[in-house]
């Protein structure tokens, strides 16, 4: 059949060879753009279809894997047509030299100019605009912004993107878009002016352990309140200097924070703030930057330097403004200068708080050097003097002699008295000649005598050499005591004080006082700053003066009572400390439950300030069975206990049974040995215990004595009390254990470590261990595990790993309390989570076990014990009675504890009936468990605006 013919200048259509466009392939050089690209596509509504990785033993390669690809994922934008769907295959592809070639796009010029690029059409442009402004992604409309026909952006690996709604490049026609609807917006905290708060944290003075927890706790906080925080790089410097040194800071940036030493923010000394002109200059670069908030980590004079340029805040704003360096708009809504301090100060020389931030890790450097001396100089018989930080304040070297059992210590608040060579060389000598080999004397570098004249180390090995004819070594610590990571205590007060920096902020009015973040005891309080400052400053003044008791008065309560508690166990022979012949008492020791560090401290305290008033203290070795089965009964002496101080375990044995088990037998050796007190050290187990003997009194009078049980446990499950011996011991050993466990995950960037930790049904372990580790994850028995919270954190967790950048501190832990769940087991979850994964990132589990139980008790628990330990002594001597007065009077048998801001006894008949949940041996209430949503915010699991971790 003839064909017509084809009228001249027509093209003619050549034979449909193709159809449509199967899909786009992507080239991304480096994992982390891999990663990027991967969550901005999906960002723009593709949908992973299909995930490949060379590197998983299970990956199984296709023909259309591209050989050179490392890891591939293909992405499907799924519509009503299935013809229409668009495939995007992103590879990567690691390439042998150099860095990639993309260009820096800059929103001046056209992108539509840069190469390559893709065009997808779109019947819905305004959808597009509103996916991109809620995702903040950088786009360019054309023509214009009221009128969209096309809209284009760039993606992670450099490849220009646009929408049009024109179906075909030659088409004339495109669909009008309709008015775009306005984005809803989350409600923000915001200053006066209507814009987000801007707040600054900002380190300065020393350095301390903990305050890289501070600033992490202040930037996430903030981002959950709806603030913008910024840095503040080198101090006041950088307030001063401006620019670059004061930058915004987002939720990943602080990531891994807390297992860093030092300040990763900085810290300088600065002449120019401490001048008017300085502090003009910094006033004005805050104003640039938006900031009337600061929350500052650093000693006295740091924050005396905060409160002063507060209080000048309104003049130096009048006078940038009338010398023309601001305008009157620049300033309105900052009108109010607003500072809450953070006491970083490894000395813990501040007044109105207990602790500072960095003084227990700095505590914990001096009481490892000085456990690992000691083993020295037992063997050689040698003296040592220790010299370790503290100018004006002797709290490192109090606490330090205390820890380790030290024979003297000098400290500038408590001169020692006219003649104190002779007093030292009477005490030492008296340990030697009961049998110790070795002499530890412990110097602060501040330390003096009654008039003033500084002690030397060296002096005081002249004086021990001369007289002792010791073998003597001096040990100058330095500043290895301010190096290294944050114990556990640190950062958790650091995390805590930082959460409640940032809520004093927003509590703030211009008539509210600066504040100053405290903590008495284990409860946060708010303090006003320059009266702290100005106590503080009033020690130094009355040393100045020789008013050494106003000194001592001067620091906290706790301050004081230590130094009673540390020279009642070292000097023994002091005739002012013995109690009448009469007055004098047995007391028995007995340790039930399992071990945890500290017991042996706590015995050891007890047993010496027992001695030292004349009283006999007594081991029941072995527990219940051992009293029963074996009559282990054993008197102590002081040296043999004298170097249990730092040791861990329990060296006179423990187990988990209960005197129930034979109480007639119990009664029986109380009665032969007619004990007068009883001293229980241990755990729940301890507790019950306690229950059981107080119960039996009306049938057994041996057990008419007064009693108490000083909680000894890792689980800290224990009621009556926030905290017990052995857990901050357990801590540090599982922060130490997670943080080695998470450098293993960032190695491998994609990896996530479930963790079993101990607790039994109590969930204080995980959870302070989740805020000290920064855990994405935190399971507990008292809020157990569902399917639901599994999923959501699964999803949390896709969505953490697609956010990571290549960090190297890209690492993940969830903990899980080994009794969470029956049914999710530690293995379940990671398993759920691998299979969830597919391929984009692993799963391992790791169970620390017994770890946590054993190890050196840690200084705090060492320091608490002491303390608490000379209390119970003391709670016995001050329930002497009748046997028929003590069985009517049941606070004769009482749990000591730390509730709140005070050192309680509680008795054991209250606890029973109010605060004990018997089928999950625990407390009915607990304070920590208001610290989970704590955890949770700073981890990003929840509580978190939804553009907090964009």
């Amino acid at each position: 059949m003839a064909t017509s013919p084809t009228a001249p200048g027509t093209p003619t259509s050549p034979p449909a060879l193709f159809s449509g466009l199967s899909f786009v392939s992507l080239i991304a050089p480096t994992e982390d753009l891999f990663n990027a690209a991967v969550e901005f596509y999906k960002k723009l509504g593709f949908v992973e279809a299909f995930v490949y990785d060379r590197a998983q033993p299970f990956a199984k390669r296709e023909d259309d894997h591209c050989l050179a690809s490392e890891r591939e994922t293909w992405l499907q934008n799924l519509v009503h047509s299935p013809t229409d769907d668009m495939t995007i295959k992103i590879r990567h592809v690691p390439r042998r030299f150099g860095s990639p070639p993309f260009r820096d796009f800059s929103k001046g010029e056209d992108w539509r100019g840069a190469t390559p690029s893709i065009a997808l059409y779109t019947p819905n442009i305004n959808e597009i605009l509103t996916l991109l402004r809620t995702n903040r992604i950088d786009f360019q409309v054309f023509p214009e912004d009221h009128n969209p026909s096309e809209v284009y952006v760039h993606d992670p690996i450099g490849n220009v993107v646009g929408f049009t709604s024109k179906k075909n490049a030659f088409s004339r026609n495109f669909q009008q878009a309709p008015p775009a609807a306005p984005i809803p917006q989350a409600p923000k905290p915001a200053s006066s002016s209507g814009k987000k708060k801007r707040i600054g944290v900002m380190t300065s003075g020393g350095d301390a352990p903990g305050m890289n927890a501070a600033v992490r706790a202040v930037v996430r906080m903030a981002i959950a309140k709806g603030c913008e925080p910024y840095a503040i790089y080198e101090g006041y410097e950088g307030l001063v200097r401006g620019g670059d040194l004061i930058q915004q800071k987002y939720w990943e940036d602080v990531r891994g924070y807390l297992s860093e030493g030092g300040t990763l923010i900085g810290t300088a000394r600065c002449a120019a703030f401490r001048e008017r002109p300085g502090r003009l200059q910094a006033a004005k670069n805050l104003i640039l930057k938006g900031i009337d908030a600061i929350i500052i980590c650093g000693g006295d004079g740091s924050l005396t330097g905060a409160d002063i340029f507060r209080s000048e805040w309104k003049d130096l704003l009048n006078e940038l403004v009338s010398s023309r360096e601001l305008t009157a708009d620049q300033i309105v809504g900052h009108e109010h200068l607003n500072i809450v301090g953070l006491v970083g100060s490894i000395d813990n020389d501040m007044s109105s708080t207990d602790a500072t931030i960095g003084a227990y890790s700095s505590l914990t450097r001096i009481c490892q050097a000085v456990d690992f001396i000691d083993a020295t100089a037992y063997s050689h018989s040698r003296a040592f003097v220790v010299e370790v930080m503290g100018r004006h304040c002797g709290w490192l070297a109090l606490m330090a002699g205390v820890s380790t059992g030290a024979d003297f210590v000098f400290i500038p608040e408590k001169p020692a008295s006219d003649g104190w060579e002779t007093e030292m060389c009477a005490i030492i000598k008296k340990h030697r000649g009961m049998g110790k080999r070795k002499t530890i004397v412990i110097v602060a570098e501040g330390a003096i005598d009654r008039d003033l004249k500084p002690i030397s180390a060296s002096y005081v090995k002249d004086i021990l050499v001369g007289r002792l004819r010791l073998d003597t070594r001096i040990t100058t610590l330095g500043h290895v005591q301010r190096g290294g990571t944050a114990c556990a205590y640190d950062r958790m007060l650091a995390t805590l004080q930082g959460v409640e920096a940032v809520q004093a902020v927003l509590d703030s009015t211009p008539e509210t006082p600066s504040p100053m973040i405290a903590i008495t005891e284990n409860k946060i309080t708010r303090k006003p700053l320059m009266e702290a400052v100005k106590l503080t400053q009033a020690v130094g003044a009355a040393i100045q003066a020789k008013d050494f008791e106003t000194a001592m008065a001067l620091r906290d309560a706790e301050f004081e009572e230590y130094y009673r508690a540390y020279m009642a166990t070292t000097k023994l022979d002091d005739p002012l400390q013995k109690v009448a012949e009469d007055k004098r008492m047995k007391i028995a020791v007995i340790h039930i439950g399992a071990p945890a560090g500290g017991m042996n401290a706590a015995t050891r305290a007890a047993a010496t300030y027992c001695l030292s008033r004349g009283h006999r203290p007594f081991a029941i070795h072995n527990g219940f069975p051992g009293l029963c089965r074996h009559d282990s009964v054993r008197e102590l002496t002081w040296l043999q206990v004298e170097s249990w101080a730092i040791r861990g375990g329990s060296e006179i044995g423990t187990n988990r049974s209960l005197p129930s088990e034979d109480m007639g037998m119990v009664a029986w050796y109380f009665q032969k040995y007619r004990f007068d007190g009883l001293l229980i050290i241990g755990g729940f187990e301890g507790y019950h215990a306690l229950v059981e003997l107080q119960q039996a009194r009306a049938a057994y009078p041996a057990f008419r004595i007064p009693m108490v049980c000083l909680p000894a446990t890792i689980s800290n499950n224990v009621p009556g009390t926030e905290y017990s011996i052995g857990s901050d011991t357990c801590l540090n050993a599982l922060i130490d254990y997670c943080d080695a466990i998470k450098q293993s995950a960032s190695a491998s960037r994609r990896r996530v470590f479930v963790v079993e930790v101990q607790g039994g049904r109590c969930g204080y372990v995980a959870t302070m261990a989740g805020l000290s580790v920064g855990a994405l994850a935190v399971y507990t028995p008292e809020e157990g595990i569902n399917l639901k919270m599994l999923q959501n954190d699964i999803d949390h967790l896709k969505e953490s790993f697609a956010k990571d950048r290549g960090m190297n501190r890209a690492g993940k832990l969830i903990l899980r309390n080994e009794k969470s769940s029956k049914t999710y087991s530690t293995e379940l979850i990671a398993d759920m989570i691998h299979d969830e994964a597919k391929g984009r990132f692993e799963s391992r589990t790791s169970v620390p076990g017994h770890v946590q139980q054993g190890g050196t008790p840690s200084p705090m628990d060492r320091v608490r014990a002491v303390r608490l330990a000379v209390r119970c002594v003391q709670f016995l001597e001050e329930n002497v009675r009748t046997p028929n007065e003590i069985l009517d009077d049941p606070s004769t048998a009482s749990v000591i504890g730390i509730r709140g801001a005070a050192v309680v006894f509680t008795p054991i008949s209250v606890l029973d009936k109010e605060d004990t949940d018997w089928k999950d041996r625990r407390p009915k209430k607990a304070y920590w468990l208001e610290l989970r949503d704590i955890v949770d915010t700073l981890s990003g699991r929840k509580g978190v605006l939804e553009d907090a971790l964009l």
